[in-house]
């Protein structure tokens, strides 16, 4: 038994020359080992805090927020984590070119008040030359460039502007004045009526009505020499046939012109 216990105590002192010979070796003593045992958690170290006051001396704002401890309620919360701002692209801004009241209500006045509107001086009232073959007293209506002439002879005509009718609505030929009527009532034919359903039946003569201020009847034709209600309309291809003048130079032929009088339409 003396010699067991002589060896086991042999074993001991070569460990220990051993763990001398590694303190040597590493130049530090090694740190004791951590016991943990059964149902014991392993022990945490204690929080470093540091006092408030002295935390304030960190100089505020992000540094103290990464190394302060502020108490719950202090003047420091936890911050969210930092995403990058979106930015939405905003419209530019360009100066806008100052309007004049005047001209930006100037079309509206004349969409609501189209009588308002100028005709093309062309299509005024003149005298001109003449150099065609009709004889004086005689009126020429010259379809393309929707004009009138009054033949004055001498080699002169009174022109006027006029509306003539819509594709597949124009004619020629010779027709001569059957009747004249100022102020004349309105009657619109069958074949008007069934293209144009929403007209009236009858209309009294007056400044509301389409024939205007005066009328020449052309032949037994539908077709007239007739003023309008719609001066702008004058120098357009408008009508169904007829042909149509501004009030103001229809009562000026009226008055020119006698029933029978010749009426070539080109």
């Amino acid at each position: 038994m003396f010699r067991k216990m002589s060896l086991a105590l042999l074993a001991s002192a070569s460990c220990l020359v051993f763990s001398d010979q590694a303190l040597a070796i590493d130049g530090s003593p090694l740190a004791a080992p951590t016991v943990i045992y059964a149902n014991q958690t392993a022990p945490q170290p204690a929080p470093v805090r540091t006092a408030y006051a002295q935390r304030s001396q960190m100089g505020g704002g992000f540094i103290e927020f990464l190394f302060g401890d502020v108490p719950q309620g202090g003047r420091y919360q936890q911050q969210p984590s930092y995403q990058q701002p979106v930015y939405q692209q905003q419209p530019g801004y360009a100066p806008q070119p100052q309007i004049d009241p005047q001209q930006s209500m100037r079309p509206q006045e004349e969409a609501s008040d189209p009588a308002e509107r100028r005709v093309d001086p062309k299509y005024e009232k003149q005298l001109v030359e003449y150099h065609g073959k009709e004889g004086a007293g005689t009126i020429v209506v010259d379809t393309p460039n929707k004009f009138l002439f009054l033949v004055q002879g001498d080699g002169k005509a009174l022109r006027y502007g006029i509306g003539v009718g819509r594709p597949g609505f124009t004619w020629s030929g010779v027709k001569t004045i059957s009747a004249k009527k100022e102020w004349p009532a309105w009657t619109p034919p069958p074949e008007m009526l069934a293209r144009r359903p929403d007209l009236p039946r009858h209309m009294e003569g007056g400044p509301t009505n389409p024939l205007g201020a005066r009328a020449m009847y052309l032949g037994s034709s539908l077709y007239r020499i007739h003023g309008s209600n719609e001066p702008w309309t004058i120098g357009t291809n408008v009508s169904s046939g007829c042909i149509r003048m501004r009030n103001e130079d229809v009562i000026d032929l009226y008055g020119r012109v006698g029933v029978g009088a010749r009426v070539v339409v080109i």
